[in-house]
């Protein structure tokens, strides 16, 4: 009885460990496959560094100003009798834009001209009489001054019915009418805005460090979201005597010609100044870089020998750069990177240092410098 319970014990361990050898062989097998195992190379896109011939620019925001911009407003009180124009036009220099009620003054005026010629008639008289000794001196002074007096009183007539004639100063576009017929306008109250639009100022500012590199004359390029696409050209035309000292920016002024009229004053719009001659950059898309906050960095593509199989392959190598400019659908790369290597141009995020790869530039996307999306 007992013999046969050791050897169904026996038995049993036998089985479990054939069972357990066979098991560990298995796993082994698994173990030897999974390192042995390849994984299949990521498809890429790539870009190819060359060097690119980029024009300085000194990029800016700014504001437009008109070179000359008023509002037209009442020099005197009155009440508008007549209103000469229309919301939106071009006025000339000189131009009647409001006549305000003058029938007080012009119903004084022809008394006060009568005391003129009356006052010259004695002044005359006593002229003539003082030089015979007939009268005194004082008279004569007395008939000198009533006349100065009776002039003076014409002239301030005539100025306060000139001054409610209110004209254009100076040739523009008008804006929307402030006023209305028979309205009764107060000293300093406006009436309507007048513009000159062509040309047209851009206020700007740039860095102290700039300084050295701006002058009068210098080309600049103004864009605005009015107008997507366009480029409207122009020239520095004043530079400021002084730098600000909170921000340390110096103000700057550009000229745009502008006959179409499409920018008005107080429109935002960005300012890019051309700077002389060309600058030789490594450029790559923007979209080639992984921005982290310990350091930039791009994958450059590099070929590789497999010292096991001896095949070569593409694999890949984190690289940390340093950027410049960035310029449309690029970005320069001050350093860390070298001309004619290859890096991937879009996915950076999904890839891994030392990765195989191979290159697909089927799907790739276009980039440029000024690149011009469809939806905007």
């Amino acid at each position: 009885m007992k013999k046969r319970i050791v050897l169904a014990i026996l038995g049993v361990l036998i089985v479990a460990g054939i069972l357990a050898g066979i098991k560990a062989l298995q796993i082994g097998k698994m173990i030897d496959q999974g390192k042995a195992f390849v994984p299949p190379p990521e498809t890429v896109t790539a870009w190819q560094i060359l060097p690119q011939s980029w024009v300085g620019e000194l990029a800016a925001v700014s504001s437009l100003t008109a070179v000359q911009g008023v509002t037209v407003s009442a020099e005197a009180p009155g009440k508008i009798v007549a209103i000469a124009f229309q919301s939106g036009n071009n006025a000339r220099a000189g131009e009647l834009l409001v006549r305000q009620d003058t029938s007080v003054e012009e119903a004084q005026l022809p008394g006060a001209e009568a005391a003129v010629v009356l006052a010259k008639a004695e002044l005359d008289r006593a002229r003539a009489l003082v030089a015979e000794h007939a009268v005194s001196q004082a008279e004569y002074d007395t008939a000198l001054a009533t006349h100065s007096q009776a002039v003076a009183t014409v002239d301030q007539l005539k100025a306060s019915i000139a001054k409610k004639a209110v004209h254009a100063p100076f040739s523009g576009k008008l804006g929307i009418r402030l006023v209305n017929l028979g309205q009764m306008l107060k000293e300093g109250e406006a009436i309507v805005s007048l513009q000159t639009l062509d040309p047209i100022f851009v206020d700007f500012s740039l860095p102290q460090q700039a300084l050295s590199q701006l002058k009068n004359g210098i080309a600049a390029r103004v864009t605005t979201d009015a107008y997507p696409g366009e480029i409207f050209s122009g020239k520095i035309t004043a530079i400021n005597a002084e730098v600000d000292v909170e921000t340390r920016n110096i103000r700057l002024q550009a000229t745009v010609a502008n006959p179409a009229e499409k920018l008005r004053p107080g429109m935002f719009a960005r300012i890019a100044v051309v700077l002389p001659g060309a600058v030789e950059v490594l450029a790559i898309p923007a979209t080639a870089v992984l921005y982290a906050p310990y350091g930039d960095s791009v994958y450059v593509i590099e070929e590789h020998k497999d010292e096991k199989t001896g095949q070569s392959g593409k694999v890949l190598r984190q690289q940390f750069i340093r950027l410049g400019e960035k310029r449309g659908d690029f970005v320069a790369v001050v350093s860390g990177l070298k001309g004619n290597e290859t890096v991937v141009s879009a996915g950076a995020f999904k890839l891994r240092n030392g990765q195989a790869v191979v290159i697909d530039n089927k799907l790739a996307p276009a980039f440029s410098l000024e690149p011009k999306p469809e939806n905007n």
